[in-house]
């Protein structure tokens, strides 16, 4: 019998009433796959998701995979047994300050596995979390597929490292990664591991989830700046931002200098992406595929800008939730019993009834109302925060991070400032003939002719401190010292943070001192640019005065890290 014969219409017709009153079939949706067409393989029908759900995985899984492929480069350094801000000395202070009890108030302050491991060998540890995280992201991004317990644990692995990570993990992605993560849970069964499962159609409530999120991300990032800095009300910020952008890349010299008029148009671009695309999402289907179309765009155009670390690649991850299988079909081949065919099946069974057993069906469903509602009643203090004239950026309201408010780039900074630490191993720091030398590091400015770094979706986690150090003081970031106390003892551990060292091969430095420069973009053409000058400095002064390694003895002792004993090179 025909697949168009009037005995299969009348259930089909049927069916679409059923799920029209359900509200599973959406605006603009066809009730059957279209009949294949002479001399070409069926299209796929508007309003599944089938194939959405595994390009959410692979996406979700590769920004998984960076992240603790960061974690496992720098985490022992950053917050092991000897890191600059050692985690186990965070999660001591945690329990002294609820009298020393593990109970549930130090879980709800700091949710992570962490304080059920031992902390004899933090670094190994660390070490273990972020090569299970490594593992089953990469089978994730390779697989295609996953199930809720894969995803759950590399949830849990990675709310566990940013929980204990201080400010190494204070970045608004980190937090960003968490939701997302939270919600890739819900996108798959639960014991399972098949690409189209079946027994799980991918869930409307977490489709929406997803726009959700990036509803959020855009339009909380575009209301902080204009309740912000005046630069994004006169169109004048981009004349300052690819200069003074945390870790600039090396197209950000270039699009620096950009005519003004292009700057304006950066700007407005930017306003009407963040501030007027989010709602495309409610405006059905097709402005639903615009919004997810603009915005993949938009996070190409920044990803090529500058080192925003994984914030852009992991904020396209919810916007890809835009596109429905009709769409999403062009990125695999139409060969027969390929994902294309097997959709097209799902389909065909779909529009024909065809269901999963009744108790499986029930309880997936009554699981998806669960998370609509805990998102809903999440959400509550975003949106409030969203509409207050006193919006704050980048912030969670409860300590697993499922719900949480964003923004990025509030205020911009008008002139770029560095700091730069310099060693020497002449005995008298004030004597006229110290040759100060300058330890480099892995990606921000520091010698002018050093070419700025092209990283992307990598992250040094130093670096980017080390540009919030640079407007502030070193008061404010203790573990600046920490990290000065660790060069004049020529630590090979904390070496590894940087690009250049040196003193490689010699003696430590018997002093350390932290020079302020004023850094910006030597002009393309110009006679610094001829000598092979990328940045033009100044110095501004002194960020903190000379000092030996035994000044900072009484520092160390009060924050209980351990003093370092001076490394001697091998004769």
């Amino acid at each position: 019998m025909r697949s168009d014969s009037p005995a299969m219409a009348a259930p089909e017709a049927a069916v679409r009433r059923r799920r029209v009153a359900d509200g599973s079939l959406g605006p603009g949706s066809a009730p059957a796959p279209a009949p294949e067409p002479a001399g070409g393989p069926a299209r796929l029908r508007e309003g599944t998701f089938w194939l959405t759900r595994i390009v959410l995985l692979r996406a979700l899984a590769f920004v998984y995979f960076v992240a603790f492929l960061v974690a496992f480069h720098q985490n022992k350094q950053l917050i092991g047994d000897h890191g600059l801000l050692p985690c186990r000395l965070y999660l001591r202070s945690i329990q002294r300050h609820f009298q020393g009890r593990l109970g549930w108030d130090a879980w709800s302050y700091a949710p992570t596995i962490f304080w059920l491991l031992d902390w004899s060998d933090v670094n190994t540890r660390l070490d273990a979390v972020a090569v299970l995280g490594l593992g089953i992201s990469s089978f994730v991004l390779i697989a295609g597929c996953a199930n809720m317990l894969l995803m759950a644990t590399l949830w849990v692995l990675y709310l566990s490292l940013v929980n204990v990570g201080q400010v190494w993990y204070s970045f608004g992605w980190e937090s960003q990664l968490l939701e997302t993560g939270f919600l890739g849970i819900f996108l798959c069964p639960l014991w399972t591991l098949a690409r189209l499962p079946e027994s799980t159609p991918t869930s409307r409530i977490v489709l929406w989830g997803f726009r959700w999120l990036i509803f959020r991300i855009m339009l909380g990032a575009g209301l902080i700046k204009i309740r912000g800095d005046q630069c994004w009300h006169d169109l004048s910020c981009m004349d300052f931002h690819y200069e003074t952008q945390p870790v600039p890349n090396p197209l950000a010299y270039f699009l620096h200098r950009s005519p003004w008029w292009f700057h304006r148009f950066e700007v407005l671009s930017n306003h009407f992406v963040e501030l007027l695309v989010p709602f495309f999402i409610f405006l059905g289907r097709r402005m639903c595929l615009l919004h997810g179309v603009l915005q993949v765009l938009f996070q190409v155009a920044l990803i090529c800008s500058g080192n925003l670390s994984f914030l852009n690649w992991l904020t396209i991850v919810p916007s890809l939730a835009c596109f429905d299988d009709a769409v999403l079909a062009a990125l695999w081949p139409s060969a027969p019993g390929g994902l294309r065919d097997q959709v097209l099946k799902l389909q065909q069974q779909e529009a024909l009834g065809a269901q999963p057993p009744a108790y499986g069906r029930r309880l997936r469903k009554a699981v998806n109302v669960a998370l609509g509602m805990l998102l809903a009643w999440l959400s509550i203090p975003v949106i409030l925060n969203l509409l207050s004239s006193r919006q704050v950026m980048n912030t969670s309201f409860n300590p697993l991070r499922i719900v949480n408010t964003y923004g990025a780039f509030g205020s911009i900074t008008k002139e770029r400032t560095e700091v730069v630490l310099q060693g020497t191993a002449h005995p008298n720091a004030s004597a006229p003939d110290a040759h100060w030398e300058e330890f480099e590091f892995k990606c921000k400015p520091g010698e002018p002719r050093r070419r700025p770094c092209l990283i992307s979706p990598y992250h040094y986690r130093l670096d980017w401190l080390m540009w919030f150090a640079a407007f502030q003081t070193y008061e404010q970031n203790e573990w600046i010292l920490h990290l000065v106390g660790k060069l004049l003892a020529g630590d090979t551990e904390a070496l590894t943070l940087l690009a250049h060292n040196p003193f490689t091969g010699r003696e430590a430095p018997r002093w350390v001192r932290g020079e302020h420069y004023r850094y910006r973009f030597s002009r393309p053409g110009g006679r610094h640019a001829a000598e092979g000058a990328w940045w033009v400095r100044k110095r501004i002064g002194a960020y903190f005065p000379p000092l030996r390694l035994e000044d900072l003895r009484g520092y160390f002792r009060a924050r209980e890290w351990p003093f370092p004993e001076p490394v001697r090179p091998h004769a």
